[in-house]
């Protein structure tokens, strides 16, 4: 794309890229009055690296790697991954919502840089926004890869890369062992590029803007519990964490701890969180959550990683038997102090599962137990908290958690 090509819309300023315009802007002609008209740049692949962004699906890979090793291979597909099984987070839910043209943009290069002509669209809900942007698209003829849509489950490992393919082949929402690798074999064989909806559109602001533009990024968080209003914002990466709680009004007084990245974060005293800079391997899955004192913690803790075993796909040891375990010795209904077995468990579990599933689970839980000791000490003494469970960390019921 030439440099007339991308001056033709003046770039978006400051932190909100991604949701630039979203208070205005209606259907493709509102979307390409904000960011321009899209043309594939030359190297794309090469101003992805230059700009050094990474997935924003949790894992914060880099994404240039993931677009080169598929590009080298033929019969590639694309799928962009809206499987937001994470429940404490709602940022690919908006993002698909008020911007699905630029994640179709997004989709739209990455198939044109790994030469694939299908890119398919991976979502738990039916997205009338995602679909209404595909029509339209249609319509107009704007795409050379064909975009299909699918529904998969609603479920927190149904978002990890293999369980997410095993989903939209017709078959249960589980990891697969690896090798083989996605890229080498993937959807129906094929290798396949998988990227979370957020990267996507990241890559249809670099391909415009340049990676100079992009600087240090953006990225989307979820914030949730005790702030002033709940909700979906856009943040300078390196951000402090006490400016993006700011966004949303700042924290209630009672806050004593924060959970960042999600089920498979780690837990920071308040006090010791608000200097913290918010980059993608510490955002993770992009969701943080202020716990108030006015819950009970443990109790917190106990009831997310009893739907973590819950969640297990099944398929190995370190899950079926080590989170089920940690899990039963968590639960505050039990008798006597376990958090020593529970850490020795922990370490036993870690590294060893057939994908990420054990690990973020039990680093959920080594955080807690030392973030919340006091708390801990308290059940262990029979003498508890003095709280409720308010159930401030959302928690799936009846196979729900939206």
């Amino acid at each position: 794309m030439t440099a007339a090509a991308r001056e033709r819309v003046a770039p978006p300023q400051g932190r909100g890229r991604l949701l630039a315009g979203t208070g205005s802007r209606r259907g493709l002609a509102g979307h390409l009055a904000t960011f321009g008209p899209l043309a594939a740049p030359d190297g794309l692949v090469e101003l992805v690296e230059a700009a050094g962004l990474k997935g924003r699906g949790g894992a914060a890979f880099p994404t240039a790697a993931k677009l080169a090793v598929v590009a080298a291979r033929r019969g590639a597909v694309v799928v962009a991954n809206g499987a937001e099984g994470e429940p404490a987070s709602r940022k690919d839910r908006a993002l698909l919502r008020v911007a699905p043209h630029l994640v179709l943009d997004g989709a739209a290069l990455a198939a044109g840089a790994v030469g694939a002509r299908t890119a398919v669209l991976a979502v738990s809900t039916g997205c009338p926004e995602l679909q209404a942007a595909v029509r339209e698209r249609q319509a107009a003829r704007l795409d050379r890869v064909s975009f299909e849509l699918a529904i998969v489950p609603d479920a927190f490992v149904a978002g990890e890369e293999t369980a997410l393919l095993r989903a939209l082949e017709g078959a249960p929402a589980k990891p697969t062992l690896k090798p083989p690798y996605p890229f080498d074999r993937g959807l129906g064989g094929r290798p396949t590029l998988v990227q979370n909806v957020e990267t996507l559109a990241h890559i249809a602001l670099i391909a415009r803007f340049g990676p100079e533009w992009f600087g240090e990024g953006t990225a989307l968080v979820t914030l949730g519990g005790a702030v002033a209003q709940a909700g979906v914002h856009e943040i300078a990466l390196g951000t402090p964490l006490a400016d993006a709680i700011r966004l949303c009004g700042g924290a209630d007084p009672t806050a004593e701890a924060f959970l960042i990245g999600g089920y498979f974060g780690r837990w920071y005293p308040a006090a010791a969180a608000a200097d913290l800079l918010l980059t993608p391997d510490v955002l993770g899955a992009g969701a943080i959550v202020a716990l108030p004192r006015t819950t009970c913690a443990a109790g917190e803790v106990a009831r997310v990683i009893r739907y973590l075993a819950d969640e297990s796909a099944g398929q190995c040891g370190p899950c079926v038997h080590g989170l089920g375990a940690i899990a039963a010795a968590l639960d505050l209904g039990g008798r006597g102090d376990h958090r020593g077995q529970v850490q020795r468990w922990a370490r036993m579990v870690h590294g060893r599962g057939a994908c990420r599933h054990p690990d973020g689970a039990v680093r959920f839980v080594e955080s807690a137990l030392e973030v919340f000791a006091g708390e801990f000490n308290r059940h262990a003494s029979h003498l508890g908290c003095g709280h409720r469970v308010r159930g401030v960390l959302p928690v799936p019921v009846d196979g729900s958690s939206r």
